[in-house]
């Protein structure tokens, strides 16, 4: 089995965590966000992602010379906590900080790390992550969007989709197969292409929420080209290095604390009706979070310190357990408190209540569906 590392901040990491929170609860009195669940992956501001850019807390652990201030992987995960906790609008750049930039530092050209880091870093350039297909499902590995060598770079023709937020993103990492499959190794022959989205040929369609959102998006490829100098890594190992990726994507504090800022609110009415039995029942749920909180931690040191070649196992996890959490949270608000949950509510606790019941039936289904996560668990402790 796998051992997850106990993690203790140091007082500099304690004093950055006050920091961060400081700055937040100044621009949230100046009005400049309203909190929200959900906030990491609906939560777009390109503004206020600028503005995180210029404090310098977008790539903090990527090397200085690309903009980067080469902290640890635990004060990022310290900036990640507060941000999530107070219900900041980062989603914008999320994707860029959280996959494309560990996957370029790891797999790119230094032409890649020259041209897109330093952007992500001000927070001016977004990606998307290209992986889902209409006729895939959980099966990542029969994807069927395709691209054909030809002089210079590559043709692409296919359609990916609940690609999160392409109708702002301006690049996207996107799986492709780069030759057939071969009827041995359905992992084999796949690739990944950094696909402009305002290139020719490129079509993005909304898949909007039933309250009208939008964050999920359809986009199709008709002779898509790619240049040469946007693939990602070695031709055919886009498998393994999607897996890489994943682990980033599946272990973070966002699998964990998508309806926190509803769980504090709870908190705070409790409090405020002097309800002892109702404060009892929602220590047990704070109990919960903060062992799959240590969990979530544990991984994020085994990225930091490299031991184990292999994450994906821990990260799966953490998200299976961390998403089944987060879901809960709607459902032990209404035990526990009267809600009028609408989205224009004036109280707090009601709007956030109806972001959550609203968002939270995707919980378990973004970045890996609750079963296939199950299955990568079994199969390695089997292995092991």
């Amino acid at each position: 089995m796998f051992h997850l590392p106990t993690v203790q901040f140091t007082e500099e990491q304690e004093q950055f965590r006050l920091e961060v929170r400081a700055f937040l609860q100044q621009e949230l009195a100046n009005g400049t966000f309203t909190p929200k669940c959900d906030s990491w992956l609906s939560g777009d501001d390109p503004k206020f992602s600028k503005l995180i850019g210029k404090k310098g807390w977008i790539g903090i652990t990527w090397p200085k010379k690309y903009g980067g201030q080469e902290r640890s992987t635990i004060d990022r995960y310290i900036l990640t906590e507060e941000f999530l906790a107070i219900g900041a609008p980062v989603a914008a750049h999320w994707f860029a900080d959280r996959q494309t930039g560990p996957l370029l530092l790891r797999y790119g050209t230094e032409e890649q790390r020259q041209f897109f880091l330093p952007q992500i870093v001000n927070g001016e350039c977004y990606f998307g992550i290209g992986l889902s297909e209409p006729n895939s499902g959980s099966d990542l590995a029969s994807v069927s969007t395709r691209a054909e060598k030809v002089e210079g770079g590559w043709i692409v023709n296919g359609q990916k989709i609940w690609t999160s937020n392409a109708h702002l993103c301006h690049y996207m990492v996107t799986l492709v197969r780069t030759s057939p499959f071969d009827g041995k190794n359905k992992h084999a022959g796949m690739s990944q292409l950094i696909v402009d989205l305002q290139a020719d040929g490129i079509t993005v369609v909304p898949i909007k929420f039933l309250t009208g959102e939008h964050h999920y998006n359809e986009v199709f490829f008709e002779n898509v080209f790619v240049p040469d100098n946007m693939v990602v890594g070695a031709i055919g190992n886009g498998w393994a290095q999607g897996l890489a990726e994943l682990a980033f994507e599946r272990s973070g504090p966002e699998r964990i604390l998508s309806t926190f800022p509803l769980l504090d609110e709870l908190i705070q009415e409790l409090k405020c009706q002097n309800n002892r039995e109702g404060l009892k029942q929602a220590s047990k749920v704070v109990a919960r979070l903060w062992s799959l909180r240590n969990l979530s931690i544990g991984v994020a040191q085994l990225l930091e310190s490299g031991e184990g070649d292999d994450v994906s196992i821990p990260a799966a996890l953490v998200k299976a357990l961390g998403t089944k959490f987060e879901q809960s949270i709607p459902e032990i608000t209404r035990l526990l408190v009267q809600t009028y949950p609408t989205l224009d509510a004036q109280r707090k606790i009601d709007r956030l209540m109806a972001e959550s019941i609203l968002h939270a039936p995707g919980f378990t289904i973004r970045g890996g569906t609750s079963e296939v996560l199950y299955g990568v668990v079994a199969k390695g402790v089997v292995a092991q």
